[in-house]
């Protein structure tokens, strides 16, 4: 008889693929994965507990979902669909990621437990490097001292010798002719030209060389976690071989500092995926892991979508319209 799955076991699972990062009193202070993140803004830190956060250890697991990013939307998706429990990426913050009421009276209102694991999970395998199209044979997941200041650097694989070959490959993986294709049959549907999507309009792009540029040996950043000019330079001193830098999970424009320095520099810059498909890079293989150590849970993602959409062509009428009285008659005051 097939003994259940429980959250423990889960959370023990999550130990194992992280090679013990989950486990460890964060209390005492012995585990250097449990990083408080803070801007300096009172009352907004946010501290990261690798593994459950929320939910009995005993409570019996059929059905994991694996997702980025903990949202209200997540929790009602899970309440729906029979799902136990959630292991979201990003660190999880009561209310925040809750919308707005606590984690413990939503979560408990539907029985889900929660798992995170951030700072736990980077580092641990090289496929974010192997889909932009190196090998990063140097790692680093706090460059200059910094938690979660990742760097790779590596020599390029076969097949891609040029800046259009990184663009061409991610477009491959990220399967960005179908994420385009569903953004068009949405525009139609919707009669409205003006819908844009994350995925779609945050794909690859140059912004210092040519198409044709030759690259051998890559500095792949993110820009989100802290990386500078001054981290560039450093970089550049150390791995002097490095003739092309590439910004991925977050992104630069053309005018940021960043690309002024890698264009003083005489390096490429080019933007790889966005934030927005990390849920491919790091979600999909945590959970084929999560899958191979426990066959018989089921495991499903959930998968983040953001549009745009107009103010006036979101909806249908009858919404429309709802707002427009709720707007004019309740939170626009009248004058004299």
């Amino acid at each position: 008889m097939q003994m259940p799955i429980t959250a423990h076991d889960l959370n023990m699972t999550l130990d194992t693929i992280t090679g013990g990062r989950v486990s460890g009193d964060a209390r005492a202070g012995k585990n250097p994965f449990v990083v408080t993140k803070s801007s300096g803004i009172p009352g907004k830190a946010v501290t990261e507990t690798p593994g459950l956060v929320w939910g009995r250890p005993d409570q019996t697991l059929k059905k994991v979902a694996v997702m980025m990013t903990l949202t209200e939307s997540a929790i009602e998706l899970a309440g729906a669909t029979g799902v136990d429990a959630i292991i979201a990426h990003h660190p999880i913050a009561d209310a925040s990621n809750s919308g707005g009421v606590l984690l413990r009276t939503y979560l408990d209102l539907y029985n889900v437990s929660v798992f995170e694991l951030h700072e736990a999970f980077h580092g641990l395998h090289p496929g974010i490097a192997f889909l932009h199209g190196h090998d990063a044979g140097h790692v680093n997941i706090s460059y200059s001292n910094i938690p979660g200041n990742i760097l790779f650097v590596g020599n390029t694989l076969e097949g891609v010798a040029t800046l259009s070959d990184i663009l061409s490959r991610l477009d491959r993986f990220m399967d960005l002719e179908m994420e385009t294709n569903i953004l068009e049959n949405e525009r139609k549907t919707r009669n409205c030209n003006e819908i844009m999507e994350t995925a779609v309009c945050t794909r690859g792009v140059i912004l210092e060389g040519r198409p044709d540029n030759p690259v051998n040996k890559i500095m792949h950043i993110f820009p989100h976690t802290g990386f500078t000019p001054v981290h560039m330079e450093r970089v550049l001193k150390e791995h002097p071989m490095v003739d092309t830098v590439l910004a991925s999970i977050s992104r630069v424009f053309p005018e940021h500092a960043l690309v002024e320095k890698a264009r003083e520099l005489g390096v490429n810059f080019i933007c790889g995926n966005s934030h927005a498909l990390e849920i491919m890079e790091n979600g999909l293989p945590l959970a084929r892991a999560v899958k191979m150590l426990l066959p018989d849970l089921e495991v499903v993602i959930f998968k983040e979508r953001m549009t745009s959409i107009p103010l006036d062509q979101f909806g249908g009428k009858a919404i429309q319209d709802y707002a427009q009285n709720m707007a004019e008659n309740y939170l626009i005051k009248k004058q004299g």
